[in-house]
Parts: C-alpha cells; structure tokens; sequence
C-alpha cells in the first residue's frame, strides 16, 4: 500500500536494479484475478492505496493515452512527460473519483487538460514526430508514391499542429480516437453543440490545407 503523496507506479519499462523476488502461487493467482476487474473496482482498489490495482490501470491506459497525448504534442517526449504528469495527478486525485463517467473517458479528461497546458504556454517549438502516422501503401508502390504520401502525412501534421489547440484536441479525439460527442464534450468540459462547432471549423481548415494534395 502507498501513501496518497506517494508517486505512483512508473510508466517506463526499464529493467529492475535487482532480481524480483519469485512471487508465490497465491500472490500470482490473486494478480491474475485483479487483472479480470473491471476498472470502477480497480479505482476504488487504488483509491485506498492499492499500487497494484493502480498498475494495472496504468497498464491497460498508457498506451491509448500516450497516442492521444502524441497526437496532441506532436512529439514522443513531451507526450509521455504529460501522461506520466496525468497519472501523478490521477493517483493523487482518486477519492475524488466519484465514477460518474468511467476511469479511462476521466484519464482521457486529465491528460487533454495537461497537454491543452502544454499547448498553450510551449516550452519549445513542436516537432513534427509523430503526428499522424503516413497513410498505408501499397509493396508494389513506386518510390515516387512513397514519397508523395510521406509528404501528404507531413503536410496534414503540419496543419493539425497549425489548429488552434480546441480545434485540434476535438477533432484528435473524434478522428483518430473514434470518440462520441457526448464523450468529447465531457473531456473538454464544453456542450455537444459547441464541439460540433469546433470540429466543423477544424475539418474546413484542415480540407483548406490539404487542398494541394487532392
């Protein structure tokens, strides 16, 4: 058990300084059973300083989380920095978690929260790493073809990056998330209506700036 001022488990996955210890039958059996819970136990698990249950959360998040964070950030390290923040924060936060929407759409809500943060006051130019990833192309396609969707992929990100940081996370999040508008408009904390309005605005941006590559 940890204290709630404690930080919570890491995200990397680096090796240990030494040898795990060789977990029982029962401590294995009991790992394998938590895993099957669904995440509303295994917050209110964590919430009473369970690390493991913690863990596991992290576990089965990071990954959806990291992808949004990078999708927002444009670049890897200052997406993993927000989503290890978020996790901080979640950790510190769970017995305010009052299960009105499930773990992940409150994770989703914390970690747009942070990187809106990050977009607005930037430590350093954004890069374009990672934002969005080049469309599929054929193995027969010509190098010519490869080059022109890497350029189209490049061109996209460029734009995305160019929205204001509202228009983005919405259109992040339905896009490339696959998220309701109900879902969106509770992470951003605005009205379904006003989310329509801004994916509006970002889709006419977006075709506007792709306009070269129909």
């Amino acid at each position: 058990m940890r204290n709630r001022s404690d930080p919570p488990p890491p995200l990397g996955t680096g090796p240990p300084t030494r040898p795990p210890k060789p977990a029982s039958a029962d401590v294995t059996a009991e790992r394998a059973l938590a895993d099957t819970l669904d995440d509303g136990v295994l917050a209110v698990r964590a919430s009473e300083g369970d690390d493991d249950a913690f863990a596991i959360l992290v576990r089965r998040h990071s990954g959806r989380l990291l992808a949004l964070a990078r999708h927002l950030l444009g670049n890897r390290t200052d997406a993993e920095d927000a989503v290890q923040d978020a996790f901080l924060n979640a950790w510190r936060r769970l017995p305010e978690f009052r299960h009105s929407a499930a773990f992940g759409t409150w994770m989703y809500r914390i970690v747009t929260n942070r990187c809106l943060n990050v977009l607005r006051h930037p430590p350093h130019p954004l890069a374009l790493d990672t934002l969005p990833e080049p469309a599929d192309v054929n193995a027969n396609s010509s190098p010519p073809q490869v080059a022109e969707a890497d350029a189209a992929a490049a061109a996209l990100a460029k734009a995305l990056l160019g929205l204001r940081p509202e228009l983005r996370v919405c259109w992040v999040l339905r896009e490339l998330h696959g998220l309701h508008y109900d879902e969106i408009a509770h992470i951003v904390g605005c009205s379904e209506q006003t989310v329509r309005g801004r994916l509006f605005r970002a889709r006419r941006a977006l075709m506007e700036a792709m306009r070269p590559w129909r």
